[in-house]
């Protein structure tokens, strides 16, 4: 069913004037639709979820095996620019008794009626259109992190899950680890003390290359991977979901560190500082006064990428204590005891997820928050982009977090987007 136009009270340009925070990011419970309702032959409570899968490397192998084996979904149809990639996934999932349909084109799987969900898990920069596109049909989101490409087309999402009344849920999947969550009950809480410092770790990509131009294979439409980016000459090391590289080295698709593993560890500094409907307000690259990286908040915490970690992936140091934690169920304190003394029961407590993509379902069925939902994907985003916009511009770039303007830099203010390729508008 296709949706239907809003007022102009709730068109985009209002909403982004309202504000994204008061119209999404709080916890008012969203409408009812008939999908979920069970009318018209949609999907009700107690049925399951049908799946369509947007961009099929490295990274979507996890979900599409979580379409299929959940009990809670079905795998209704995957999409990509490769059909070599479509064909083989096809005739695996035949092979185990299973079959779907496949697409080329994102807008045809979107347009079915029949596909309840998405997850789009192609490279950053078509995150936006793709899951827009998919909102306005009628469809919730699973988007991989980071959720956008650029600041505005993160208030864009936000927007756009406000008008249709789509659940989104980023995969920051880090929410839904139980260390990462007590860590960060603990920091939230006082018990280190008011925290000064924060040190993550991130890592390095290689510099982005001018790759020798070589032939397009026939089974891809290079076009269509590129989409709203600049043109480049095909090369397969510049489209490959290489974790040591690929297109993650690009900041024509992302924000190379800042926003592969900065999205995940930006993210739980900001739950575990209680910024999730705010931000940092300056920005530094590394070079600067002979410093890291790193950003700052209004309080003066200071998070430092790539500093002396102490083997962490966080580290989080307070004026009477430490907190370290990373995946692998890696947590340690400073006191030690600290690690496993209870929370009191006026202590603040942080949502508890065990399962992300379960924490999405649960919340497409109930149409409530999920543990990382569109507006916290937004803020997390905009530390990851203001970040690669200071390392670009080799400057330090400062930021109303209320406003989400950057002060007094019109340069670093046009980089809060970027021209879009035609015919590849954002959708909204």
């Amino acid at each position: 069913m296709k949706p239907t136009e809003t007022s102009p009270a709730t068109s985009r340009r209002n909403i982004l004037k309202g504000g994204i925070a008061t119209l999404f990011c709080g916890s008012a419970p969203m409408i009812l639709s008939s999908r979920v309702l069970g009318r018209a032959g949609q999907t009700g409570p107690n049925s399951l979820i049908r799946i369509g899968v947007i961009g099929n490397g490295l990274i979507s192998e996890g979900h599409r095996g979580y379409a299929l084996t959940s009990g809670q979904t079905s795998l209704a149809a995957l999409c990509d620019v490769n059909r070599q990639v479509l064909e083989n996934l096809a005739g695996q999932i035949k092979s185990q008794g299973g079959s779907c349909d496949t697409y080329t084109d994102h807008h045809e799987l979107c347009a079915r009626t029949d596909i309840d969900a998405v997850f789009v898990t192609t490279p950053d920069h078509w995150h936006a259109a793709i899951s827009i596109d998919a909102m306005r049909n009628g469809k919730d989101v699973y988007v991989e992190k980071p959720m956008t490409l650029t600041i505005e087309e993160g208030k864009a999402m936000c927007a756009a899950a406000a008008r249709y009344g789509r659940i989104v849920q980023v995969g920051s999947q880090q929410r839904s680890n139980e260390s990462f969550r007590k860590a960060s009950e603990l920091v939230l809480n006082g018990y280190i003390g008011k925290v000064h410092t924060v040190v993550t770790r991130l890592g390095e990509f290689p510099p982005p290359t001018q790759f020798a131009a070589q032939p397009v294979p026939e089974h891809l439409d290079y076009d269509r991977w590129l989409g709203p980016a600049p043109w480049e000459d095909y090369n397969p090391d510049r489209v490959v979901g290489n974790y040591g590289g690929g297109w993650r080295r690009f900041w024509e698709y992302g924000s190379r560190k800042n926003g592969d593993w900065g999205a995940h560890h930006f993210d739980i500094v900001q739950w575990a500082l209680g910024m999730d409907e705010s931000g940092p307000t300056l920005f530094v690259p590394k070079g600067v006064d002979g410093e890291f990286q790193h950003h700052i908040y209004a309080d003066g915490t200071k998070v430092i990428r790539d500093g002396d970690s102490k083997g962490a992936m966080i580290r989080f140091i307070g004026e009477s204590g430490e907190v370290h934690v990373g995946r692998d169920d890696a947590f340690v304190t400073i006191p030690a005891e600290l690690k496993s003394m209870a929370l009191k029961a006026s202590d603040k407590r942080l949502y508890v997820s065990g399962d992300h993509r379960r924490d999405w379902l649960q919340a497409i069925r109930t149409r409530s928050q999920p543990i990382c939902h569109v507006g916290i994907g937004h803020r997390t985003g905009t530390i990851c982009q203001l970040s690669g916009i200071a390392e670009i511009l080799g400057r330090s770039v400062k930021w109303d977090p209320a406003k989400e303007q950057v002060v007094d830099d019109a340069v670093a203010t046009r980089m809060m987007d970027r021209p879009r390729r035609a015919p590849y508008a954002l959708p909204f």
